[in-house]
């Protein structure tokens, strides 16, 4: 009887533990979720704030939160790039510590584009280094890929660097040169449908060609 009730209370415990476990990771989840919605939302009501710095505080908030809330396999694979998940982090920060600091609108119309510099900065460092960024990702659900699978991969991080290259400059061009609700709008939801349209033609061209290709390939060897 001693024994089984001190067995009880144990078990008790770890059931207390794992249920604040999961609490945490559902809070953690919770708040990724609308930290990645919270962005576009803040750049797309940004011109109608007259004072940039109140912007630039909560652009600095955001992006700590992202780096505290980041949990799953996909965070995971991220972290393992360190040194330059940092720099881009760095870059940010002081990005947006310098709109605090200045109040200057015309840093406000800039982050965008710096944001597309790190992420540039962070899918172009795999290809230099590899595996590629989405090669990381598609081993999340398929750990041995096959040889066409890589090069598709490696292709797809490609296309996605040209995107921001391409993004930011466009961004770049409407901080300067656009209206503030003009630059609002494309930067915190344009930008983003593009981003839509390019994730749904890679699944698109991955469904209707590259795997009936890898099929036929390995159907013929």
């Amino acid at each position: 009887m001693p024994a089984t009730r001190s067995r009880a209370p144990a078990a008790e415990d770890r059931a207390d533990g794992a249920s604040s476990t999961d609490g945490r990771h559902r809070l953690k989840a919770v708040v990724q979720v609308l930290v990645k919605l919270a962005y576009p939302a803040l750049i797309l009501c940004a011109w109608r704030w007259d004072t940039p710095r109140y912007v630039g505080c909560m652009l600095f908030a955001i992006l700590w939160l992202q780096r505290w809330a980041g949990s799953g396999p996909v965070a995971t694979s991220l972290r393992r790039l360190s040194a330059i998940d940092w720099t881009v982090v760095g870059l940010l920060s002081c990005a947006s510590a310098a709109i605090v600091l200045t109040n200057s609108e015309l840093l406000l119309r800039l982050y965008p584009s710096l944001v597309n510099l790190g992420l540039l900065i962070a899918f172009g460092a795999t290809l230099v280094r590899g595996p590629s960024m989405i090669e990381k990702f598609a081993r999340l659900g398929k750990r041995d890929l096959p040889p066409g699978a890589v090069r598709h991969t490696r292709r797809v991080t490609q296309v996605w660097c040209g995107f921001f290259v391409l993004n930011g400059v466009f961004s770049a061009y409407t901080a300067l040169y656009w209206s503030r609700a003009s630059w609002s709008l494309y930067n915190g939801a344009i930008a983003y449908l593009l981003i839509g349209v390019l994730l749904v033609a890679e699944l698109v061209w991955r469904y209707l060609v590259v795997l009936p290709r890898a099929a036929r390939s390995e159907a013929a060897s």
